[in-house]
């Protein structure tokens, strides 16, 4: 199980082809998201592992291809793009992203200059869905936000668009899960 601090290490597993400009802008988008509580993300590869302890782990395995196709699949967007595992009502660190509906629904959303920077707009999206499903496993609940990363949908717009962040109830369920906002742990130094 997680237990919250101001540090977590997310390690990443690919099952298909993906794109490693999409992924180091899907870190940026991870930690930006995560900037106001102060959360350092670490992203050690999946084979050190094992050699190494890490006080908070969080596994997270893409399925699917994370890449963006020429012409786009047809998906169905009523499923979800991810989903956090639990056990008898507690959420588990261990999630799975669905990366050809993200990638669908990315492809749809787009528009005029959004086709010159396809790798940026595919990490920007799966750093939200990734940060979605990191509060879920942070505070190990289910529950969902109103607005802003943790809505219980987000639109191909909203995954590329204007920045979508934490909003200070979510921000606030983290605190009382033990991270601290930034501000409080400065305060401390």
């Amino acid at each position: 199980m997680v237990a919250c601090a101001a540090n977590l290490a997310v390690v990443v597993d690919f099952e298909g082809a993906y794109s490693e400009k999409s992924v180091e802008q899907m870190k940026r988008e991870t930690e930006q998201i995560f900037k106001i509580t102060g959360l350092r993300i670490e992203w050690p590869a999946l084979n050190a592992v094992g050699h190494q302890s890490y006080e908070n782990l969080v596994l997270v395995r893409f399925k699917g291809k994370c890449v963006l196709e020429p012409v786009p699949m047809l998906y169905d967007e009523r499923g979800p793009f991810a989903f956090v595992y639990n056990s008898d009502g507690d959420v588990l660190p261990f999630t799975e992203v669905e990366c050809d509906p993200v990638a669908a629904s990315v492809h749809r959303s787009m528009e005029g200059d959004d086709f010159a920077r396809p790798d940026y707009l595919l990490g920007r999206a799966l750093g939200r869905v990734l940060a979605h499903e990191l509060v879920h496993i942070l505070t190990r609940s289910p529950e969902h936000g109103r607005q802003g990363v943790t809505q219980a949908r987000l639109s191909g717009r909203e995954l590329i668009g204007a920045p979508l962040r934490l909003t200070q109830t979510e921000v606030e369920r983290l605190r009382i899960a033990g991270i601290p906002p930034a501000s409080e742990r400065e305060s401390k130094r």
